[in-house]
């Protein structure tokens, strides 16, 4: 590989890593809002983080094992994901509402991150990156939709 090619995949595997922080990040967000969700709409936002947080948990592996792919190191542990996501950590004690729209920006936080690493991807000519970025990008953006169309 091209000396360009191996700095290609190392920004694409940086991004990537971003990509695994953000979904980490959010599944454990999103589980323990399942966990704590409370109110008149308990069952059914229940019933919704749980099946959100399994999607996303079924992914999580994929997109490690695609930055080992790239020869790079996936990031472990709560200080690595910390540093590398711009997600904050959710209030347990939050109205079901404020949980609705705190996961809706994260999952706009995350359709952002996955758009600049297919973009990334697609400049480095990293067909399998930006393919599962672009499947990942579709699943964030159904997530966003069915928690917008709850809001209303």
């Amino acid at each position: 590989m091209s000396e360009s090619g191996v700095d290609n995949s190392k920004k694409v595997a940086q991004e990537l890593s971003k990509v695994l922080a953000d979904s980490f990040t959010i599944y454990q967000k999103t589980h323990g809002y399942h966990w704590n969700v409370t109110g008149p709409t308990f069952r059914g936002l229940h019933l919704l983080f749980e099946e959100q947080y399994n999607e996303i948990w079924t992914s999580i592996d994929e997109i490690a094992e695609r930055i080992r792919a790239l020869n790079a190191t996936a990031p472990m542990g709560a200080a690595a994901m910390g540093n590398l996501t711009s997600i904050k950590d959710g209030d347990p004690n939050a109205s079901a509402e404020d949980m609705l729209k705190d996961l809706a920006a994260d999952h706009a936080t995350v359709v952002a991150t996955l758009k600049a690493t297919v973009k990334a991807a697609e400049a480095a000519g990293d067909v399998s990156t930006a393919d599962l970025c672009t499947t990942r990008l579709t699943a964030h953006e159904k997530h966003l939709w069915m928690i917008n169309a709850t809001l209303r």
